[in-house]
């Protein structure tokens, strides 16, 4: 572990203190309110790198950052819209938020939130520190993988209405797989070779 000086350890400290009770305040109440509930879950994973960072030493690239909101926004959206399938094939609320979302509305976000994704990772791609970093300009070729994957949850969740759980998405759909394992491959080669 990094954790070098005091200023490190203390924004390490409030960074987990800010998750702890932003979970707390999630699972009491904030969950019910439409739209709090998925920024909040995009925000939990934000926290999670940004306490990666401080433990590494890493800096994070503000392009990377809002990158990773933006993807959970997108799962998170489409986990809601799962939620409003069931709520409106079965009248079973999952949640009580899910009543102020619709279909349409959720089909309009995710694609919003999805070529946002694209574009931070675009710009995370080219940026000067990312570049200067890595010494190769040429990543931005890992956005291939990066769109075919996102094209494809947005296909699982809209035509195929298989968003219930992204996880089990990542484990059994072998499109994806081959996103991962694609993006993964290409990140390496560009980084090593």
């Amino acid at each position: 572990m990094v954790l070098g000086n005091f200023y490190t350890h203390k924004r390490l400290a409030f960074t987990l203190l800010l998750y702890i009770v932003m979970n707390v305040a999630y699972c009491l109440k904030l969950k019910q309110i439409a739209i709090l509930d998925i920024f909040i879950i995009a925000t939990g994973f934000v926290l999670r790198i940004v306490v990666g960072g401080f433990v590494t030493g890493i800096s994070l690239s503000h392009w990377i950052v809002l990158t990773t909101f933006l993807l959970s926004l997108f799962l998170a959206l489409a986990k809601r819209l799962d939620d409003v399938a069931v709520f409106e094939s079965s009248g079973a609320k999952v949640r009580k938020s899910v009543e102020h979302y619709n279909i349409d509305y959720l089909y309009q976000a995710i694609a919003i939130s999805g070529s946002v994704t694209l574009m931070c990772y675009i710009l995370y791609t080219v940026s000067d520190d990312v570049v200067k970093r890595i010494g190769n300009h040429y990543l931005y070729v890992t956005t291939v993988f990066v769109l075919a994957g996102i094209l494809r949850y947005m296909q699982l969740t809209i035509v195929d209405k298989k968003s219930g759980s992204p996880t089990k998405v990542l484990l059994y759909d072998h499109f994806i797989q081959v996103c991962v394992i694609g993006w993964i491959v290409a990140f390496a080669i560009i980084l090593y070779i």
